[in-house]
């Protein structure tokens, strides 16, 4: 688990990882609580508002909601980029957070990526990536080099766990250096003395469920990331991206 977390880390460009969420929309959960638990640790109560993108996955705005935001949607351009202009009429003292897809619903890459982040950021808003179409990247771009502070990887599409039919998931959320402190419990550490321990981060947002989930996902996405290697992690974008075209 511990050696996953380091992969995961690294292929995305992010500081740390949790392997506790058991799905993408527990991922996306798990994400706003932590936005939520770093603004009000700051007494930063008036952060109240959650931008989400009109191309972002579906299930974000009831994911906002559900951790005590009020969601506002961000229009497309007529690229299909987010519109600039919207996004910086609505940033404000209010902003906790901006929820976005890349690549999008609509199948691209938002060509105004830099200019949104650094948008959200100055705002002291936490930028947050929804990984559902994290396969399309890999081994080209990191989201952590773009400016996310959060995502999640959905292993079960990402990383070959079959997921029709209901099948078991699993979503991964992973962090900037500033919300390691949230991460759920349990978290997987590796001790000075070589060994490894379940531990709970300073400030963690608590425990997401009673067990460690379904741990043949983790063991599939560990066994295909190895055997790929750090080379072969780019064949998964350019498949994806061309079977997704040419159908």
């Amino acid at each position: 688990m511990w050696e996953l977390q380091e992969y995961l880390a690294e292929i995305t460009g992010m500081a740390g990882v949790s392997l506790a969420p058991m799905a993408g929309a527990d991922g996306e959960l798990v994400g706003m609580l932590m936005a939520r638990a770093y603004h009000l640790e700051r007494d930063d109560t008036k952060r109240t508002k959650v931008l989400i993108s009109d191309s972002a996955q579906g299930t974000n705005p009831a994911t906002a909601t559900m951790s005590g935001f009020e969601v506002v949607t961000l229009p497309s351009d007529s690229r299909g980029d987010t519109d600039l202009d919207a996004l910086r009429d609505s940033v404000g003292d209010n902003l906790a957070a901006l929820m976005i897809t890349l690549p999008s619903t609509l199948g691209l890459f938002d060509s105004n990526n830099d200019q949104v982040t650094k948008i959200v950021r100055n705002a002291a808003g936490i930028v947050y990536g929804d990984g559902a179409n994290l396969n399309a990247l890999l081994g080209r771009v990191r989201m952590g080099d773009l400016g996310f502070a959060v995502m999640h990887s959905n292993l079960h599409k990402t990383f070959t766990q079959p997921h029709g039919g209901g099948g078991p998931g699993f979503g991964p959320v992973l962090v900037a250096p500033r919300l390691l402190p949230y991460l759920p419990d349990p978290w997987v550490t590796r001790l000075d003395d070589d060994t490894f321990a379940f531990t709970m981060p300073e400030k963690s947002i608590g425990r997401m469920a009673e067990f460690r989930g379904n741990f043949v996902v983790l063991v599939r996405a560990y066994v295909y990331i190895s055997t790929l290697g750090k080379d072969g992690i780019t064949s998964i974008s350019d498949d994806a991206v061309l079977t997704a075209n040419y159908i």
